[in-house]
């Protein structure tokens, strides 16, 4: 059977994951979310592993959910436990992730890129949050975290109308970070993943989180958050390693802990 989702490393700490349902637009089919949730656990554990490159195949990044699965199950597909639990996985995944968005990101897979840390498109990638026009609209995310990227108004301009979004539109309006040719996509996200993981595996989720808070409390809050980890992270050896380095104007050696 292929693989729904594949696998390979690049770049030193860095794992690139493709879906791979093309002739499906990498539909998020609940098989290709397992798939992609193994991998992800696998880099989590594995203490090598810096940064997470997510990608698709094909013409598409992802066109979101499978329709097929919702018509046969209706609602219990969108209420089926295992399912959720995948996408709670994604979103809690602790290290870096780098969405390379390299056609379509509709629907469903818009709100998977978004649940990544890092947005980068190529010049030919398409956005939009369709299921208006079946009568529906955005239930992964897409409604709580389209508006922080984009603001209110043109959340609800794509929410309510399903309009397809150009990647310089996106990257105007603060979608996406950078726009590249499509063929400098890969080697950009690549260039940016290997960068991140040459930081301390130990450090980059603490920033990560740090990062997150913003979105999800008050400045207070996330003030009081950062913080913390700021506190917690003062008890690992590459944070004292990299202000000796830094006294000693020299490179750190991270150990990842």
């Amino acid at each position: 059977m292929t693989a729904l989702v594949l696998r390979d490393s690049p770049s030193p700490g860095v794992v690139h994951l493709t879906l791979n349902r093309p002739e499906k637009l990498n539909a998020l089919s609940k098989e290709l979310l397992a798939e992609l949730v193994d991998l992800l656990r696998e880099a989590a554990a594995d203490e090598g592993v810096g940064c997470v490159i997510l990608t698709g195949s094909g013409r598409a990044f992802s066109a979101g959910a499978d329709i097929t699965d919702m018509l046969e199950r209706g609602v219990a597909s969108y209420v089926d436990p295992d399912r959720l639990a995948r996408w709670r996985e994604i979103e809690n995944f602790p290290k870096p992730i780098i969405a390379a968005v390299n056609g379509f990101a509709l629907g469903g897979g818009l709100e998977l890129a978004l649940v990544c840390d890092i947005i980068l498109a190529s010049d030919t990638a398409k956005f939009a949050a369709p299921e208006i026009k079946i009568g529906s609209f955005p239930g992964d995310g897409g409604t709580q975290r389209l508006p922080r990227f984009v603001g209110r108004s043109f959340a609800m301009q794509m929410v309510l109308t399903g309009e397809m979004v150009d990647a310089g539109l996106a990257e105007r309006k603060g979608l996406v970070s950078e726009v590249l040719p499509a063929d400098g996509l890969q080697k950009r996200a690549i260039e940016l993943a290997a960068n991140i993981a040459r930081k301390s595996v130990a450090i980059t989720p603490y920033a990560k989180r740090a990062v997150k808070a913003a979105d999800e409390h008050p400045l207070e809050t996330g003030l009081e958050i950062e913080r913390q980890l700021t506190i917690e992270a003062f008890a690992t050896e590459d944070r004292m390693e990299g202000l000796r380095a830094f006294a000693e104007k020299r490179e750190p050696l991270f150990k990842g802990r």
